[in-house]
């Protein structure tokens, strides 16, 4: 997990990129030059031809980088330890235009688990957005329930997103303030 100094790579082959705000999924060709400005929690910011794109750490291949690593997890974890995993998982999630995770930015509401029918855990995680027309929500939704459901023991993830209230930059934990030069 790092920021890059506009390093340009050639995509290797064909990706799907997510255009940043609107949220269109793109095809980029394979031999595109590609910057990666920014590499957090598994997932790739770049900017082909003028334009923003998220690349899913699955497709890190094709920019020439290794996928993430699974989450470790002892089999007969308590809740506490699972509800860790779960809390470190979504600190990799970060807003694919500023670079703070969710967890920090304020927009994890609540984050809670339940037993589920096959002794696993359902996970009920309730959100918000930082402005409610982000073209990004669904991506941010679909990383929160992808990153979950990677952690030992989540059978089931369950996100809701919400915007009551609505996000303000006082939500912020003093790091992501102090990161985002509001301190």
């Amino acid at each position: 997990m790092s920021y890059y100094n506009h390093q340009t790579v050639s995509l290797t082959r064909d990706v799907i990129g997510v255009l940043i705000p609107a949220g269109t999924r793109v095809e980029l060709p394979t031999g595109a030059e590609a910057t990666i400005t920014q590499a957090l929690g598994g997932s790739y910011t770049v900017e082909v031809q003028g334009h923003l794109f998220r690349i899913d750490g699955k497709d890190a291949d094709a920019l020439g980088m290794q996928p993430t690593d699974e989450v470790v997890l002892a089999a007969d974890a308590s809740e506490d330890e699972v509800a860790a995993a779960v809390r470190r998982q979504l600190e990799t999630v970060y807003d694919p235009e500023i670079p703070i995770n969710i967890v920090e930015l304020g927009l994890i509401y609540d984050s809670r688990l339940e037993p589920a029918e096959d002794n696993g855990w359902k996970l009920h995680v309730v959100m918000t957005l930082t402005a409610p027309g982000c073209g990004m929500g669904d991506v941010l939704v679909s990383d929160v329930k992808t990153k979950a459901m990677q952690v030992p023991g989540v059978r089931e993830a369950d996100v809701e997103l919400t915007f009551d209230p609505p996000w303000s930059q006082s939500m912020m934990s003093d790091s992501a303030k102090l990161q985002a030069g509001f301190l």
